[in-house]
């Protein structure tokens, strides 16, 4: 298709409005956690579907499930491809997390700031990038040939980082209105920056909130210490019962993982890693601390489940002398590899905190996440068609990795698509995060250069697809 070079060099060109548009989406703090504004999120989701209509989305609503408290979804269809043209759902979401510590960040967050080529900003990389490769593509091919090769719908969500707790209700209502013949969702990432990345598998998770509590106020630590029990050092205890010294987790009764498949583990050969590289991507004070080798972290980022104690408190930092505290609090989470049940999980991850608690003291479990791992076979055409494409926009051959990480309706959604001949639809899993990019943490950024490049990558995507339509 001779427009295909034309539209990738249009989203080329078009990219520092690209990037303008991104600015206005980051400046607008669309947390979606409880006790943040949600009206925020409302305004990011108006924002996106302008974005998309300015794009060339003929069709643009904003949808709310009717759950209470559900937060708004932007559903927008470009069919002019027509019937015999293949359909791509495309997946982003344009709420964000909190921006947890503002005095770790080195500019505001909600103030989109460009240094070392990078673009600083909560959102800026997960996701709100996503929606920019999309928008970007989109706009691409209907500035050149006047619509996209391919019928397009897109799908932006507002309740992604609390666990898209309504997805699989939403795609249920309308299903007929997502059917495509494959999916992109664009909310994952690249092994290292300028490395184009294919994600194949997910871990789950499982998440819980633990309280421990034995006095109805906090009591002086001179007066009271000895004679009553200490929650914060209750809590400690019970936390350290959930691994063994050696670091592996020590819950009983949950599943075994699947192994790895072979074709997998040939991959893993094909994706450079340096030790020294890891400890500095990852940050870690002891480098000594890196795997030793590619495989072997491979394994454990995303063939094995992990647990980790992902925040502790009792009392504040800075504000809490001497006393013992009448409660501590804790956040729980199992990342759970292929092949373990999440209900499982709960219930072992469950029974073993109610096992260990000391006996007399209040425990609380508030269970916050419960979501399957995913695996996908790429067999597939379109995962060959994606990986040309990535190389177009990247200039290099694409690699095939895992992720760590947990999109939880991913299969939900691929099984709801209904694909040529029915039985579900592919789907292609990438994204412009980096190990530099901060997701979840304070300093996050997106590298511009592979923001670019990611946009260019799925214009080829369209094109080539349109080409190559029906599948061979």
């Amino acid at each position: 298709m001779d427009a295909i070079p034309a539209a990738c060099a249009r989203a080329e060109a078009d990219f520092a409005h690209t990037r303008a548009r991104l600015d206005d989406l980051i400046r607008i703090p669309s947390c979606s956690f409880a006790g943040f504004d949600h009206s925020q999120v409302d305004r990011s989701a108006q924002a996106t579907a302008t974005w998309l209509s300015e794009a060339g989305f003929p069709e643009v609503r904003v949808l709310r499930h009717p759950a209470s408290n559900a937060l708004p979804y932007v559903l927008a269809h470009d069919r002019r491809a027509g019937p015999q043209a293949p359909t791509v759902l495309l997946y982003a979401h344009h709420d964000v997390q909190p921006p947890l510590r503002r005095e770790i960040w080195i500019s505001d967050p909600f103030t989109p700031t460009e240094r070392d080529g990078r673009l600083y900003g909560r959102g800026s990389a997960d996701d709100k990038a996503g929606i920019a490769v999309h928008a970007a593509a989109a706009a691409a091919w209907t500035a050149v040939a006047g619509k996209p090769p391919v019928n397009l719908i897109a799908l932006i969500e507002g309740e992604e980082e609390i666990g898209s707790p309504n997805m699989v209700s939403f795609l249920a209502a309308h299903r007929a209105e997502i059917q495509a013949d494959c999916a992109i969702i664009a909310d994952l990432g690249n092994v290292d920056t300028g490395l184009p990345s294919l994600t194949t598998s997910l871990r789950g998770l499982v998440a819980v909130e633990v309280e421990l509590a034995a006095l109805r106020s906090p009591l002086h630590s001179g007066i009271w210490g000895g004679a009553v029990p200490d929650p914060a050092f209750a809590l400690c205890a019970l936390l350290a019962t959930l691994k063994h010294p050696d670091g592996t987790i020590a819950v009983a009764g949950l599943d075994t993982p699947a192994p790895a498949s072979a074709a997998e583990r040939t991959a893993w050969c094909d994706i450079p890693f340096d030790r020294a590289h890891f400890a500095v991507q990852a940050g870690l004070l002891n480098p000594a601390l890196a795997p030793a080798d590619g495989p072997a972290c491979f394994e454990a980022l995303w063939r094995q489940p992990a647990l980790g104690v992902n925040a502790i408190q009792s009392g504040r930092r800075g504000e809490t002398g001497n006393v013992v505290m009448d409660a501590a609090w804790a956040r729980v989470g199992i990342r759970l590899a292929p092949g373990m049940d999440p209900g499982r999980t709960r219930a072992a991850l469950e029974k073993h905190l109610k096992h260990h608690a000391p006996a007399g003291l209040r425990l609380e479990l508030a269970w916050k996440s419960q979501g399957p791992a995913w695996t996908t076979d790429t067999g597939h055409p379109a995962f060959a068609l994606m990986r040309q494409a990535l190389e177009r926009g990247y200039g290099r051959a694409s690699v095939l990795m895992g992720c760590g990480a947990s999109i939880p309706f991913v299969g939900a959604m691929s099984d709801a698509l209904s694909g040529v001949g029915g039985g579900g639809a592919p789907a292609l899993l990438i994204g412009v995060e980096d190990p530099q990019c901060g997701a979840h943490s304070e300093n996050e950024s997106v590298h511009l250069g592979d923001l670019r490049r990611a946009i260019v990558a799925e214009t080829a995507f369209m094109g080539l697809l349109a080409e190559s339509w029906p599948w061979k």
